[in-house]
């Protein structure tokens, strides 16, 4: 067809009621509830997959006998109409029906197919109700536009027009799936704070150069932490954390402490031995057992000063959920401590977060 170059008559029709070819081997009853197959022929209404409701029948056709089409049936496709239900009460008026048959309504999960028929506009007696069929007309182009098994409605199918440059894709399920992998992926960090006591509650002063198993405050420029003497039972420190709501207690969590080494001796190895206790709402403050262990070890003959990283896995099943507390001891493992002395710079736990929902 091309564009208009003159006046045209326009036809239309108000679409109160309109025929439709009714399928070979029916009969279509006055008043009965009717839909259209998947051919797009009429058929009397009921629960059946695939069906489309599409009015209430103004005649009867019987067309039992012939073929798809022989027949067409005026349908009524707007207002009010009495229909029967199983049990209905007045707190129902406003609830969606479906089709059970020709004549007959239910309620949500009272049906296996859910054929959309309208909503109760008021309520009559127990066994019957009067139902607005407008709502299930308007629905019906929208419900044969969304079966539609031709992928033309899915979310690939969609483009996106991403003015922000905040993804390589093009399409909206493309985009959902990046930006979901980023989500279930996503780690979060619980920064430790620096200890100001030892593990015996001792007040942390600052460091001073002994024979002893004390640690201080190193206060040099540039390299502000924790001090341990190269003693072979150095002694420990003590924090606390607290587990962040989007912690996700199903995965495992990873301490991480950046350290150096005052000298470069290849033997001083060192790790850290950690011990670690949750503080879990409703029981007891010291009821829990370490689930901590020993750090990877350093690189002894690194360059004196060299900050290195190392780390000890927090088992999952040692996790506690928010709201928790982590109570944490540090110190150098007894022995990997030979000649040189050893700082902690700083200390965080990684974990990996979960989707938080309300």
């Amino acid at each position: 067809m091309t564009a208009l170059s003159a006046d045209k008559n326009i036809q239309r029709t108000e679409g109160v009621t309109h025929p439709f070819p009714v399928d070979d081997g029916d009969k279509i009853y006055a008043g009965a509830l009717v839909c259209v197959n998947a051919d797009g022929y009429l058929v009397p209404g009921g629960d059946t997959a695939g069906l489309i409701f599409v009015g209430v029948s103004e005649e009867q056709k019987d067309n039992t006998s012939g073929d798809d089409g022989d027949l067409t049936c005026s349908v009524r496709r707007r207002g009010l109409f009495r229909c029967a239900i199983a049990a209905a009460t007045q707190a129902n008026v406003g609830d969606n029906v479906f089709l059970v048959d020709d004549q007959t309504v239910g309620l949500a999960a009272t049906t296996t197919n859910d054929i959309f028929c309208g909503i109760i506009a008021a309520f009559i007696d127990t066994t019957h109700v009067w139902v607005d069929i407008e709502p299930a007309i308007r629905q019906a182009d929208v419900a044969t536009h969304i079966a539609d098994a031709s992928g033309a409605h899915s979310a690939s199918a969609i483009s996106i027009l991403d003015e922000g440059t905040h993804t390589e894709t093009g399409d909206v399920e493309a985009a959902l799936q990046e930006i979901y992998a980023s989500l279930l992926t996503a780690k979060g960090v619980i920064q430790i704070p620096m200890p100001v006591i030892t593990d015996a509650g001792v007040a942390l002063a600052a460091f001073t150069s002994a024979d002893a198993a004390t640690m201080g405050y190193c206060v040099t420029a540039k390299g502000l932490g924790i001090r341990w003497n190269n003693h072979a039972t150095p002694g420990a420190v003590g924090t606390k954390v607290i587990m962040p709501p989007d912690a996700d207690v199903t995965a495992n969590a990873v301490l991480h402490i950046l350290a150096a080494k005052t000298g470069a001796t290849a033997g001083d190895a060192t790790k850290f031995t950690v011990g670690a206790y949750n503080n879990d709402v409703g029981a007891a403050y010291d009821a829990d057992d370490t689930f901590g262990g020993d750090t990877s070890a350093m690189t002894g003959d690194a360059t004196a000063k060299t900050v290195q990283e190392v780390t000890l896995t927090l088992a999952l099943a040692n996790l506690t959920a928010y709201p928790a507390a982590v109570e944490l001891t540090i110190k150098p493992k007894d022995g990997t401590l030979g000649v040189d002395d050893v700082i902690m710079l700083a200390a965080w736990i990684e974990y990996k977060k979960k989707l938080l929902t309300a």
